[in-house]
Formats: structure tokens, C-alpha cells, sequence
């Protein structure tokens, strides 16, 4: 078996772990079903789902850490580069298959052997997002929102250099946008928004093209591109307004005036 799409039922169990023992599984698609529990690798299988290109478990209630010892098994999605333009189903018969491409349904007749996703979005999952993540270095897309995670954005994600989204919203993530995000240098769309980061946004690159709706809602944030500037990208004042703000040439008002006032007493008094 190459190919399981069982999204869009009323599936209601724990993940089906028979699953690890079909060495030749590229699309599992378990989205928008009732699966709950954690996800934890069985230890009878040695390298489960190293053939795994498309992963979407999306819009469940699945709970626990993220699968970690199942990104480190994901083969297929390590280096999937090929200078041919190769399909999945080139041998064989599929219908078509819905994927999520950007946040948008597609409906694809064919899925090339090059387009590799993780989708674990709108479930219950917890604790930090591995560091490992960044070995998935064929990643065409990565949607972790609507969940409850924490912890900082792990560096490791500039590794993805051909990530062409990436959804981290909706989750509880801390900390400062790494600035190495920006060698992601094939990324289109991102979100982060509802999170409790902090600190400024990183510029360069493709960040450049990203609008405020990719930040909004993290108190912490500021930049250019929103309306709370960070501290040291405050323009700096120019010589005219530093003079103005320190009344002239450095001297105290006050003082000029109370010598004025002396120096018209005596002034009198001497011409008297």
C-alpha cells in the first residue's frame, strides 16, 4: 500500500500503529476524523514511515508530545531531490487527492514524488517543537497551528530551505523569531500570529514580503511592520531637534532669566 486517505469521516480510535509495518506508505491522510490520544513509535518497527512524503493528521484530537521519533524516520522527506519530474502513481492507479497546499484545498490527479508535507494542525499537542525538525530538509510544507505548544522557535528551521509555508499559529510559543529564519529562502507564506513572542521581527530576505498579519496578536513583537517599535530601531535625532529638545546651546533657562533679572538691579543701581 502506497496510499491511505481516510480524511473527512467520523472515525473515532487512537492512531493506528498496524500502520509502521507498510514499508512502502508515501500519503497518509487521517484529516479531520476523531483519532484522540498520544502518538508514540511501537517499538516493533525499526524505521516506521521512512517512504512518508505527505503526513496529515490535521483536525483531530490527538494529544501528547509531537511524534518525535517519527520525524527522525522520515526518509522520504530528508532528501527527496530528483533532477526528473516524477509522480507517485506513475505505475499504478489512483484517484485524486485532496491536499492542503498554502492553508487552500487542492484537489491533485497526480502528486509528485518532490512534494512532501506535515499537516498536525488543530489538535491537542503539547511541549516544544524538536530541534530535529530541521533535518527534513525536502519539506514543502509545515503546519503546526491550533494546538498547544510551547517553548521557543528552534534555529533548526533555517535548514528548510525549500519550506514554501509554514504555520506556527494559534499556539503558545515564547521567546524571539530566530533572525536564521530568514535563509529560508523559499518561503511564501507564514504565520505566527497568536503566540506570546517577543522581541523584534527579523528583516531580509523573504521577510521582507511578509505583512503584519504573519505577527498579529503577539504583545511582545514589534518592528517595522507593526505599530510598536522596538527600542534600538528608533530613528536617530537629528542635531536641530537634540538642540531644540535641550533649549539651545545647552543652557538653562532658568538660569538665563534669573541673571537677567541681577543684571538689571545692579545695572540700575550703578546708573543711579
Amino acid at each position: 500500500m502506497e496510499m491511505l486517505d481516510v480524511g473527512n469521516n467520523k472515525m473515532n480510535d487512537t492512531f493506528p500503529y498496524w500502520l509502521e509495518s507498510l514499508p512502502m506508505l508515501q500519503v497518509l491522510i487521517l484529516r479531520s476524523n476523531r483519532f484522540h490520544g498520544s502518538i508514540e513509535v511501537s517499538p516493533k518497527t525499526a524505521l516506521p514511515f521512512r517512504n512518508l512524503r505527505i503526513m496529515d493528521l490535521s483536525d483531530n484530537e490527538f494529544s501528547g508530545n509531537l511524534p518525535t521519533k517519527y520525524f527522525k524516520n522520515l526518509l522520504a522527506m530528508m532528501d527527496a531531490y530528483s533532477d526528473q519530474l516524477t509522480y507517485m502513481e506513475e505505475d499504478q492507479y489512483y484517484e485524486s487527492t485532496i491536499v492542503v497546499i498554502k492553508g487552500f484545498f487542492h484537489e491533485l490527479e497526480k502528486i509528485q514524488t518532490i512534494f512532501t508535507t506535515i499537516d498536525l494542525s488543530k489538535n491537542n499537542f503539547e511541549g516544544e517543537i524538536p530541534k530535529l525538525i530541521g533535518k527534513l530538509k525536502s519539506l514543502k510544507g509545515l503546519n503546526f497551528s491550533h494546538n498547544k505548544l510551547t517553548g521557543p522557535i528552534p534555529s533548526t528551521l533555517e535548514n528548510l530551505s525549500n519550506l514554501e509555508w509554514l504555520d506556527l499559529s494559534s499556539n503558545e510559543l515564547v521567546g524571539e523569531i530566530p533572525q536564521q529564519l530568514t535563509n529560508m529562502i523559499s518561503l511564501e507564506v507564514l504565520n505566527l500570529s497568536k503566540n506570546r513572542l517577543v522581541g523584534p521581527i527579523p528583516s531580509g530576505k523573504q521577510f521582507n514580503t511578509f505583512d503584519n498579519t504573519s505577527y498579529s496578536e503577539n504583545m511582545g513583537l514589534c518592528g517595522f511592520l507593526l505599530s510598536k517599535i522596538c527600542g534600538n530601531n528608533e530613528a536617530p535625532q537629528s542635531p536641530t531637534t537634540k538642540f531644540e529638545e535641550e533649549g539651545g546651546y545647552g543652557f538653562d533657562w532658568k538660569i538665563i532669566l534669573v541673571g537677567y533679572g541681577c543684571g538689571i538691579v545692579i545695572g540700575v543701581s550703578l546708573g543711579y
